[in-house]
């Protein structure tokens, strides 16, 4: 049954088991094991960015793909159900009709986007993206009538989403039952289903092309295969899901706004993400996003609490003020790539593999000189 979930796309590693385990596992029961709204938020943000990441490891760590542009593709999500809630009055129509129409524009500019840029070196269709990305955010800026311009959108949700909605006025094992609680599931399933789907597809036919032509475009075209065309249709799903996971993310703040789904700092976010967790393993998007997210969102609290402790210390409470945060989310970033170069995925899935030959040879070693 599970290997069937996972397309037969195993962990291939005990310690990926273990973690992966762990962090869905915590994800799944996060309203009843991490009280208080910021650990919500934190979970809900690592379910996002899981379906984010892994969309863009579609392109980037299975075809082999830059592109910048993926934050547009982000952008449009959740600006497609923020438009269509403001306009029309809340309920799942509204958002049925935002995600639709925003897969559609996102469909159709990455077809376009495809067509005309993925013939070019790979360095100028990652430039192409990054300028089309950066004139769809300042359009988006700029039409305040439609987008609300720096301001943003806000808007409401169907009542059961409501965070005033209660179910029940007993929580439920430490959980309160009110909009906020359906929402979170809301997103983990979904976020759950879509993740499903793309382990589907990667380890479909259509993905052994891809990752064929990453290996080498040329020897994939002289078999036969349209690589352009591969590439292509590669860019749409990866910009669908994108898409999907900017709809989720608008649902779960009623918000969006530019710096909320098109900032720049959300690209770089994404590939750390997709090297941290390992590129062209769709489970490090999982792991990826739990360990980046979390340290993001707790650093600066433990660099407080650091800092408390060596306070009057010349050099070293400088080093561990809160606001040099950046400076160690960097550091952790260079040691990971320097200790995991295939991410951590990667990296525990060698180690198994070496294991397991190890052992294998062993237990050969042990046949053969019982055999004489």
């Amino acid at each position: 049954m599970i290997r069937s979930l996972l397309s037969a796309d195993l962990p291939r590693s005990r310690l990926v088991t273990l973690l992966l385990v762990a962090v869905v596992g915590v994800l799944a029961l996060a309203p009843f094991l991490l009280p208080g709204t910021k650990a919500l938020n934190v979970a809900a943000k690592i379910l996002v960015f899981v379906l984010l990441v892994a969309s863009y490891d579609l392109l980037l760590g299975y075809t082999g793909i830059v592109s910048f542009a993926h934050t547009m593709f982000f952008g449009i999500g959740a600006y497609g159900v923020a438009i269509a809630s403001s306009r029309l009055a809340p309920s799942w129509t509204a958002l049925l009709a935002g995600s639709v129409g925003a897969l559609l524009v996102s469909a159709l500019l990455a077809l376009v986007i495809g067509l005309f840029s993925l013939r070019v070196r790979a360095i100028f269709f990652a430039m192409i993206t990054l300028a089309v990305a950066t004139a769809f955010q300042t359009l988006a800026s700029q039409l305040s009538d439609l987008t609300g311009g720096e301001d943003g959108i806000t808007f409401k949700l169907p009542e059961v989403l409501q965070p005033a909605f209660t179910l029940s006025e007993e929580p439920l094992l430490g959980a309160a039952l009110d909009g906020r609680f359906f929402t979170y599931y809301l997103l983990f399933f979904a976020v759950c289903a879509l993740f499903l789907m793309l382990l589907r597809v990667v380890n479909s036919p259509f993905g052994r092309v891809l990752q064929a032509i990453r290996e080498n475009d040329f020897r994939a075209e002289a078999l036969g295969y349209r690589t352009v065309v591969y590439r292509t249709l590669s860019n749409v799903i990866a910009a669908l899901f994108a898409t999907l996971a900017g709809a989720l993310l608008a649902i779960w703040l009623r918000y969006n706004g530019p710096d909320t789904s098109l900032s720049f700092e959300i690209m770089l976010d994404i590939l750390l993400i997709v090297v941290i967790g390992g590129m062209g393993t769709l489970y490090g998007a999982i792991i990826g996003s739990a360990l980046f997210v979390i340290a993001q969102s707790y650093l600066q609290d433990l660099l407080n609490a650091a800092g408390s402790l060596v306070q009057g210390v010349p050099v070293l409470s400088a080093l561990l003020s809160a606001d040099r945060w950046l400076l160690w989310l960097g550091l952790l970033f260079v040691l990971s790539v320097y200790y995991f170069p295939t991410g951590i995925v990667g990296r525990l899935r060698l180690a198994s593999e070496k294991a397991g030959r190890e052992q294998a040879a062993r237990v050969k070693a042990g046949r053969d000189k019982a055999a004489r």
